[in-house]
Parts: C-alpha cells; sequence; structure tokens
C-alpha cells in the first residue's frame, strides 16, 4: 500500500515551520493513542503514522529529502538523529501538566524557545517579477549585550534557588498523594538573581532594533512567506531564537494587473490603426515591445505575447502578456475634420456592403427583445 503524504497525515501545509509540526503531532498523538482508544482496532495504526510522519518532518535533514524526492528520499537514510517519540508525546502531558506537578524534565530546566516574528513587506511589481534585496528594521527582542543573557549584574550571576535545592521543582505532601509543582520563587529555572541587570532588570533580553537584509527571490507573489531561521525574538534561558517570517504583499501596478504568472494591461490605439492596422509599442516589464495590430480590429481585442509575463518563484513556464487594444474615439476636431469624418460616414452607409460586423446581429437581438415584450403584453 503506497504511504499517504506525511504533510497530510498531520494536517499541515508544506510550509509549516517546526512548532506547527510538533502542535498537529501532539494533537494527533492524544487522540490516536491505543491507550484511550483500547476498542478502536484503527487508532494503533493511525498512531504509529502520525508517530512516523513526525519523524521525518521534525527532522531538517529528512525533511529536506523528502520534500525534494519524497518517499523515495528517505531509503537508506537510518533513524532520525536525536528523535525520540515518547518525548514529543511527553511534551503532551508536560504542557498539560507541568504547571501542576513541575513539567518533569521540562520543568527543572524551563528553557523557552524565543517567539516566532511576522513581518508584512510591500513590494512593487518590478521588485515581485525580478527579485531584489530589502533592507528592514525590526524591533525585537534580543539577547541584553550587557549581560550576556544571563539576566544578572556584571561581576554577579545566578546562584542555586534555595527553595528548590536547584531543582526547579518543589514537593508538596498531601495526605496519602506527593505532589510536585513548579518552584514559586525562581518559576522553574532552578536559579534566582540577587543582583538583576541594570539594562535589562533581570529579563536576559531587551528591545532592540534589528537591521536586517532580506533576499527576495524573483517571481514572489502576494501571500509568499519568506523564513528567516533564528531571526526572531530571542530565547530565555538559553533556549535558542524563534523565526522571523517574512509576508509578502505586491502593491497595486499602473500599468500591469498581474494573475499568477500572466499580466494584463490596456493600450489606447487610434481609429486609423484599427482599420487599417498597423505597429505599437506595448508596455512590457523587460521594455517596451512591437506588437502588430492587424486590419479590421476591433476594440477590446486581446492579443497574447508568449513568455513576457513573470517565471514563478517556484519554477515552471514564464506566463503571458495579455495585451487588449481600446481603440479611442477622436476628440476636439476641426470643422474639417468633422465634415472629412461625416463624408465617410455617408459613404458607408451608402455602401452595399456591411462594415459593422456586430450591427446586424445586435439589431436582430433588439428587434426579438421587442417582439417577446410585445407579445408578453
Amino acid at each position: 500500500m503506497d504511504k499517504r503524504d506525511y504533510y497530510d497525515v498531520l494536517g499541515v501545509p508544506r510550509n509549516a515551520t517546526d512548532a506547527e509540526v510538533k502542535r498537529a503531532y501532539r494533537r494527533l498523538a492524544m487522540k490516536h493513542h491505543p491507550d484511550r482508544n483500547p476498542d478502536n482496532d484503527g487508532a494503533d495504526a493511525m498512531f504509529k503514522e502520525a508517530k512516523e510522519a513526525y519523524e521525518i518532518l521534525s527532522d531538517s535533514r529528512k525533511r529536506a529529502a523528502y520534500d525534494q524526492f519524497g518517499h523515495e528520499g528517505l531509503e537508506g537514510m537510518g533513524q532520525a538523529g536525536g528523535f525520540n517519540p515518547t518525548d514529543a508525546f511527553g511534551d503532551i502531558f508536560g504542557d498539560v501538566f507541568g504547571d501542576i506537578f513541575g513539567g518533569g524534565r521540562r520543568g527543572r530546566s524551563r528553557v523557552f524557545r524565543g517567539a516566532d516574528l511576522r513581518y508584512d513587506l510591500s513590494l512593487d511589481l518590478e521588485q515581485a517579477a525580478f527579485g531584489d534585496t530589502v533592507d528592514v528594521s525590526l524591533p525585537i527582542m534580543r539577547e541584553c549585550d550587557t549581560c550576556g543573557g544571563s539576566g544578572a549584574e556584571t561581576g554577579s550571576g545566578p546562584t542555586t534557588c534555595d527553595t528548590c535545592s536547584g531543582h526547579g521543582v518543589v514537593r508538596m505532601q498531601q495526605g496519602f498523594f506527593s505532589i510536585q509543582q513548579t518552584c514559586p520563587r525562581c518559576k522553574g529555572s532552578g536559579t534566582v538573581i540577587a543582583d538583576p541587570c541594570r539594562e535589562c532588570h533581570g529579563e536576559g533580553r531587551t528591545r532592540q532594533t534589528r537591521q536586517l537584509s532580506v533576499k527576495v527571490p524573483p517571481g514572489v507573489d502576494t501571500g509568499d512567506r519568506i523564513r528567516l531561521g533564528s531571526e526572531g525574538e530571542a530565547g530565555r534561558n538559553g533556549g535558542p531564537p524563534g523565526d522571523l517570517y517574512v509576508e509578502i504583499n505586491v502593491q497595486p501596478h499602473a500599468i500591469f494587473q498581474r494573475d499568477g504568472a500572466d499580466l494584463y494591461c490596456e493600450v489606447p490605439i487610434s481609429f486609423a490603426t484599427a482599420v487599417l492596422g498597423g505597429d505599437v509599442d506595448v508596455p512590457a516589464l523587460e521594455g517596451q515591445v512591437n506588437l502588430g495590430i492587424p486590419a479590421e480590429t476591433q476594440s477590446g481585442r486581446t492579443f497574447r505575447m508568449r513568455g513576457k509575463g513573470i517565471k514563478p518563484v517556484r519554477g515552471g513556464a514564464t506566463g503571458d502578456l495579455m495585451v487588449t487594444v481600446m481603440v479611442e474615439t477622436p476628440v476636439k476636431l476641426s470643422k474639417e475634420q468633422q465634415l472629412l469624418l461625416k463624408e465617410f460616414d455617408d459613404s458607408l452607409q451608402s455602401s452595399s456592403t456591411s462594415h459593422s460586423p456586430r450591427e446586424h446581429g445586435w439589431l436582430d437581438g433588439v428587434r426579438d427583445f421587442f417582439d417577446r415584450l410585445g407579445s408578453s403584453s
């Protein structure tokens, strides 16, 4: 039987963060764990399937191979380095009961990963099409430069909490039960700061303005997201920093409208060019290109210029430029020009040849409309 896609198993998109993958696995593990479904024969299989998917997607090396080659790319790679499914499943109960029972292993260290951040980046169409490097200023919580993240004043340091003796948890006896809970003094860290840093007030982090250069790949579109690993907020108690996610928003353009890889624009042409045909210069992202207008072109006709659109960021063929020509009505005519135009129109009316390709069908439609209107009254 073919294996299901690991992203479908966990119910996450292919660009899901590590935290989103972990949360999805926790939810499924809680739902399908065999101990919670003793009478459900399918629960064990679903639990194992979720565990296998998490094992792959939580390992950066295996996830990269899977994203590129699918299940075949994982053959011969062995077990994911450092992964233990009981760790992730244990985190479920650590999250639910951690504040009551001290969080076990996690309650003693109380190391926190920094928060992921989002930055909305506005681009013009040219930047999105050709790519760019954009400098941004980001207010962010970073490790305190004064204390190096320890939270203690220079020359001092954290000391062992005398309430929990550095364990981060304390035990309380209630009848027959011995309950373990997070130490109320050190909040589970196992250490206290007697002389807090004057810069960060013992937090170990300060709000700083960080200058970053964001490399925008060619072909991005509104809604695309660029991940900058470890550029989020600093962790606490030595925890790793979070990630920064740059959300792309492409601004409206004065000439072009974008639809995926294709571009659309309108180009005005003269009445004479529409009747007799000719060449017109059409704007494109790379510069002006020439478009041949055949004779007797009607206003609103759209021409496709292949390969003049945008090359998608995820690969594939370059899009097309769709040019709609709009015949302009002459304005501010002189008396002589008006007379010439009237003579021209009279010659059309007196001709035995029909010069209006839409007129016949339009008049038939009008007559049918009034006939139906008369019959219904």
